[in-house]
């Protein structure tokens, strides 16, 4: 590293933040650029570490994962950084991720996590380090399209335009085939667009994107549910090869009594028509559900339920309440989750920050499940009873929750999302197809490989592994497209 010393000589700092309260009043991304002799010393963080664990995208025993899953090479774009090589840590960064704008926005970060400044100190601000690379590129100009120089006249398709779906395409696309982009949406992006509050990754970034890879000879059909619109037959019939990269959409319920009652809604159901009635109309359209002047309680702790906190509150929510219905975390790792694998550690989210400010408190309670929902003369939910629990989780990941007498409670609510995660992938297609799928429902085609049970359809993304992160996301549709090269050309120079 050009400055071996510099994780001792200076302190992590990350990108400012407009204040939670002010920004809660708009949709407008919050984040401010930071000057540059500034994330040059964050690029002197990045010690001499030897083995760098924060780029290795592996996992330990089966006990989690380690580092950046897309192999991101952290040290030699910081010490680029360092140096002032601005357009070259951008290349190193290309080489490895195809779309660091989002992940520099909305990835968890699982290589600070395990660098190796933060077994004692702060980690290394790779993330902000990440998003700051590329947004000099894209103001540089550096970032231009590059199309392929031949083609090999094969054909493929990919279903579905999150994540996998658009690094599968970007790959394809360089290796010279003709890529058509199957999106059932009336916008490209899948996830990225509809799943991800505007605030924390504007359409304006995906689309930025889109339109290069458009000028690289992509084609993108939106508009078309395969299945419905185009049936998987002719689908097979037309491309030399499929990737399937859908996503796992199928939202998880709860069984409690008063579940049919009105004004209860599945969290994605919630950000998609936001998100799209803010892009169609600036919200005049009135296409969307509104959480203004209401008691807002959403059921699940994790970060689509954090991102109904964030909607929530710029509609203008009377009240919001997040119940998680395991104990607080600690601040520190627990004995079970050692470095360097991704700390699983109390966090404060934007959301949570904004609610915090705008109602005085941290919005979440812990340890608190749902027996039942109770409406009023309408038939729509207007209080939520429940008791807390105690959660055991045993060796096998299996856990056991027992309620706690005399934790009773009973909690007002008006609108009430679910944020309790995601069960697979839809059938539709899957039985259209005839494709085997694995215990959890999931498409079955092995990592590494990628291909299905029917030959020349390849599946990558969430219908494959289950929910996951965009940059798992990103890593897969890379690794399917390779495989799929392999399966048209005999073999592939894809990474």
């Amino acid at each position: 590293m050009g400055k071996p010393t510099g994780f001792m000589e200076y302190k992590r700092e990350t990108p400012p933040k407009k204040d939670p309260f002010e920004r809660s009043k708009n949709w407008q991304e919050f984040t401010l650029l930071m000057p540059e002799s500034a994330l040059r010393q964050q690029g002197a963080r990045c010690m001499d570490c030897g083995v760098p664990f924060c780029q290795t995208g592996t996992s330990m025993d089966g006990s989690g994962e380690i580092g950046c899953p897309v192999y991101n090479l952290i040290p030699e774009w910081n010490d680029l950084v360092y140096r002032g090589h601005w357009k070259e840590a951008l290349e190193r960064l290309h080489k490895t991720n195809n779309f660091p704008e989002f992940t520099g926005r909305v990835c968890p970060a699982p290589c600070e996590g395990s660098c190796t400044v933060a077994i004692s100190d702060d980690a290394v601000a790779i993330k902000s380090m990440e998003f700051h690379i590329v947004e000099r590129g894209f103001q540089e100009g550096w970032i231009v399209p590059n199309p392929p120089r031949s083609r090999t006249g094969k054909k493929v398709a990919v279903v579905g335009s999150g994540p996998a779906g658009l690094a599968a395409a970007a790959q394809l696309n360089k290796a010279g085939h003709w890529v058509t982009v199957f999106e059932r949406e009336d916008r490209i992006g899948g996830l990225l667009t509809y799943g991800i509050p505007d605030v924390k990754l504007p359409y304006h970034v995906v689309e930025r994107r889109i339109n290069l890879l458009k000028e690289e000879g992509i084609e993108f059909r939106t508009n078309v549910e395969i299945g419905k619109d185009v049936s998987a037959k002719q689908l097979k019939d037309d491309f030399d090869a499929v990737v399937l990269c859908t996503g796992a959409t199928k939202p998880r319920d709860v069984n409690v009594k008063g579940r049919e009652l009105k004004g209860i809604h599945f969290a994605m159901d919630f950000l998609t028509a936001n998100t799209k009635s803010l892009l169609n109309s600036n919200h005049q359209d009135g296409n969307y559900i509104s959480a203004k002047g209401k008691h807002v309680v959403v059921i699940g702790g994790g970060d689509t339920g954090a991102d109904c906190i964030t909607t929530s509150v710029r509609h203008g929510a009377k009240s919001i309440t997040q119940f998680d219905i395991n104990r607080e975390k600690s601040n520190e790792r627990p004995d079970n989750n050692p470095w360097p694998l991704f700390p699983i550690v109390h966090t404060v989210e934007d959301g949570h920050k904004e609610a915090a400010a705008v109602y005085g408190k941290d919005p979440r309670a812990y340890q608190v499940m749902t027996t039942k929902f109770v409406g009023d003369a309408e038939g729509h939910v207007k209080e939520i009873h429940t008791i807390s629990v105690e959660t055991t989780v045993h060796p096998d990941g299996s856990k056991t929750r027992v309620e706690i007498p005399g934790t009773e409670k009973v909690w007002p609510a008006d609108l009430v999302f679910l944020a309790v995660g995601f069960t697979g992938p839809e059938e539709q297609l899957v039985r259209e197809l005839e494709l085997e799928t694995d215990t959890r429902s999931n498409i079955k085609a092995e990592y590494g490989k990628y291909e299905t049970s029917l030959e020349g359809v390849f599946a990558a993304g969430d219908n494959r592994r289950g929910q996951s992160l965009v940059v798992w996301a990103i890593h897969e549709g890379r690794e399917a497209a390779r495989e799929c090269d392999k399966y048209l050309m005999g073999a592939s120079n894809l990474p």
